[in-house]
C-alpha cells in the first residue's frame, strides 16, 4: 500500500468537503484525514489572518509560526472539529438574520425561502422494502408558498409498491455549507427524521382521494400524497406539503432515527381572558395548488369562549 507520508501529501491538496469524504473510506484514511496540519491550514485560510507570534530570546527576536504553537498538544482531529464548528456557527448566524423579519399576516419569517437556501437544507425520502433494503429518492421539485413548501419527488426507478413497507421523510443539511453546491450523493450530511409512513397494503387499507385515467391519489397523514399508477400498481410520484411552523427545527434538529420534539407551548398570562379564553389571534388561510392560488385571506381579532 502507499506510504502514509505520501497519502498525507495528497490529502493536503484536498478541500474540506473532499477530505471529509476521503475519511469515510476506511479507518486508516480516517486517521490520516484527521491530521491537524492539514486542517489547521484549511482553518487558517478561512478564519484566521496570517500572523506570527514573537518571542524574545537573548538579544534576538525570533518568529515562531502560528502553526507550530497551534499544533502543540492538540488531539488528532482538533482543527477539523474547530473548522466544522465555526462553519456551522457562521451558517446558523446567517440563517438567524434571515428569519428575524416576520410577516405580520402569517406570523412566519418573510425570508423563509432564503433561509432554507442559506442553510443548504433539502428533503429526501427513503423507501424501505420488506427485506430491509433502502431506496433513497433525492430528486425533487420545490414550490414555496406563504405558509408552506410543497415537495414533489420523481424518479424513473421507483421500487415496486408490493415490496415496500415504510417511507421516511428526512430533512438533509450538508455538514459544511459549501457542500450544498456539490451534487454528489455521498457528500457528508446530517439527516433529521420528519415523519414515517407505513406503505404495506396501501391501496387496500387507504381510500383514494382523487384519480384520473392513469393515476390514483392516496393521502397519508401528516401531509403526504402518493400517486399510484392504476395499471401497474407502482408509485408515480410522492408529494409532501410542509408547513413553515418550526420547519427549520424539524428539518435540522432531529436525528436520523428520532424526530425533533418541540418544547411545550405555554401561553402568556394575557392570552387567557376569564370570560373569552384565548383572544386576539389571527388566522391566515391560503389554499393553493403547485402553480396557482385559489384563496388567500386573513382573519384578525379572533377569540374562543372558555369551555
Amino acid at each position: 500500500s502507499m506510504p502514509s507520508e505520501m497519502l498525507l501529501k495528497i490529502f493536503s491538496y484536498l478541500d474540506a468537503v473532499s477530505l471529509l469524504s476521503v475519511g469515510c473510506v476506511n479507518k486508516h484514511f480516517y486517521d490520516l484525514a484527521n491530521d491537524n496540519r492539514i486542517w489547521l491550514k484549511i482553518y487558517s485560510r478561512c478564519f484566521q489572518p496570517k500572523r506570527k507570534i514573537w518571542k524574545m530570546k537573548s538579544e534576538q527576536t525570533e518568529t515562531v509560526s502560528l502553526g507550530c504553537a497551534a499544533l502543540h498538544d492538540k488531539k488528532p482531529g482538533h482543527w477539523k472539529k474547530e473548522y466544522i464548528s465555526k462553519q456551522t456557527a457562521a451558517v446558523k448566524a446567517r440563517v438567524m438574520r434571515l428569519v428575524k423579519p416576520v410577516d405580520p399576516y402569517t406570523g412566519f419569517p418573510c425570508k423563509n425561502k432564503e433561509a432554507i437556501k442559506a442553510s443548504g437544507l433539502s428533503w429526501i425520502i427513503i423507501l424501505k422494502d420488506k427485506s430491509g433494503k433502502e431506496h433513497v429518492i433525492e430528486k425533487a421539485n420545490l414550490s414555496f408558498k406563504d405558509t408552506s413548501v410543497s415537495i414533489l419527488w420523481y424518479s424513473p426507478d421507483w421500487p415496486s409498491l408490493d415490496i415496500l413497507s415504510t417511507l421516511k421523510l428526512f430533512g438533509v443539511t450538508p455538514l459544511l455549507p459549501d457542500q450544498s453546491r456539490d451534487p454528489s450523493k455521498n457528500r457528508p450530511c446530517r439527516r433529521s427524521l420528519i415523519a414515517e409512513y407505513h406503505l404495506a397494503n396501501l391501496t387496500e387499507s387507504s381510500v383514494a382521494v382523487g384519480a384520473d385515467k392513469l393515476v390514483q391519489l392516496f393521502s397519508l397523514n401528516p401531509g403526504l400524497l402518493i400517486g399510484i399508477w392504476k395499471e401497474k400498481n407502482e408509485i408515480a410520484f410522492v408529494m409532501a406539503s410542509l408547513h413553515y411552523h418550526q420547519l427549520l427545527e424539524r428539518s435540522i434538529l432531529g436525528s436520523a432515527t428520532v424526530q425533533y420534539v418541540p418544547p411545550p407551548n405555554k401561553p402568556v398570562l394575557d392570552d387567557i381572558d376569564p370570560e373569552y379564553g384565548l383572544h386576539d389571534y389571527s388566522l391566515h388561510l391560503h389554499m393553493h395548488g403547485r402553480s396557482c392560488s385559489f384563496l388567500c385571506v386573513t382573519f384578525k381579532s379572533l377569540f374562543c369562549r372558555k369551555g
